[in-house]
């Protein structure tokens, strides 16, 4: 939320990966540094035009659990000239016909975000119905960073659940329905894991930590300095307390908001009102269960840090963090020597929402 702006995935986008916004919060953000009240719709164009001046392509990501602001956020991405809309936390069963009165519907590529075999079969199955298959999927592994798509902690951490077994299973519906290209993400860190998920069949990979630690990123400095310095220990999948939108999520243990949470002494605060259920949040109404993943990963931007305690969100593989880097360098890095050695094609590198 907040993380990836218009900085980091232009930054992305002009050194040939697919440069990843964050649609979250996107009205709050925009409003603010452009010194007046900017609804979703007009903030979402806002940031995709910025990003898409530095050259490139660039995607938006938009959360299926920000119902309020779901439409806006990717109507608005569209006006802006966004390339394609990345949609998960959630079943994105509704995002053909959003997209679909809009001028440039057949534009735009719609990604939706899985974790395994059978939602993206069902994903496929109902697009199909509306008129249009998914461009791409991108499979998110278990070793991703905040929301995951498991009920449960001991699922995420079941070795069956892995994203080397998950991919061949992904990979067989791909196939089913045209061969739709599969991205991916969880746990990709390095160019030798890019070259292995491209050896598996995958067509390009998402990746978020590392991103997350660029120089371009809008993470906060406290932000970045956690997730150097964070060990493997202080990187947990959390539920109780959990997310308000009810799926584990990955966190850093040293989050403010967390231990806070933990603690019980974090007041109840609900006064953005992204993730609404039936018009309440689960965050406000039992505030010792639930932290406030709005105003927490809004602070870990910068945004309210005076007003809410930071909330930091990594993958599984934060701890092998050991500086910031620039785009151009951790591009570099991942490229390594691809194309040179193998004579394969270099893979997209994602710049993944928070």
């Amino acid at each position: 939320m907040g993380v990836s702006l218009a900085r980091l995935a232009g930054a992305v986008a002009r050194e040939g990966g697919l440069g990843t916004l964050s649609g979250a919060c996107l009205d709050r953000l925009v409003s603010r540094r452009m010194g007046r009240k900017i609804a979703t719709r007009e903030a979402a164009a806002t940031e995709v035009a910025e990003a898409k001046a530095c050259g490139g392509r660039i995607a938006i990501n938009v959360m299926v659990a920000l119902e309020a602001t779901y439409e806006d956020s990717v109507l608005g991405a569209m006006d802006g000239g966004v390339d394609a809309v990345v949609s998960g936390a959630g079943l994105p069963l509704r995002l053909p016909s959003v997209v679909k009165s809009h001028p440039r519907a057949h534009e735009v590529a719609l990604l939706p975000i899985v974790s395994s075999a059978r939602a993206f079969r069902l994903i496929c199955q109902r697009w199909q119905k509306a008129g249009r298959l998914p461009d791409a999927a991108v499979l998110e592994g278990p070793m991703a960073g905040g929301h995951l798509g498991w009920k449960t902690p001991a699922e995420i951490h079941d070795p069956a659940n892995a994203l080397e077994i998950l991919l061949p299973e992904v990979l067989k519906v791909a196939e089913e329905f045209g061969r739709i290209p599969v991205i991916a993400a969880g746990g990709v860190f390095t160019h030798g894991d890019v070259r292995r998920m491209l050896a598996m069949g995958a067509s390009g990979v998402q990746m978020g930590t590392r991103f997350l630690a660029t120089m371009e990123s809008s993470a906060s400095v406290a932000y970045k300095r956690a997730v150097v310095e964070c060990d493997q220990e202080g990187i947990l999948v959390t539920q109780d307390p959990g997310s308000p939108c009810g799926l584990p999520f990955r966190v850093l243990k040293s989050s403010p908001m967390y231990s806070q949470t933990v603690a019980g002494v974090r007041k109840a605060r609900c006064d953005k009102g992204y993730v609404l259920f039936n018009g309440k949040c689960a965050a406000q109404d039992s505030p010792d269960r639930y932290f406030c993943i709005c105003n927490g990963l809004l602070s870990s931007a910068g945004y309210n840090p005076e007003e809410e305690a930071p909330l930091y969100t990594v993958g599984a593989n934060a701890h092998r963090v050991d500086r910031i880097l620039s785009v151009p360098e951790l591009m570099a890095e991942l490229r390594g020597a691809l194309g040179a050695s193998s004579g394969q094609e270099e893979p997209v590198a994602t710049a993944a929402a928070a």
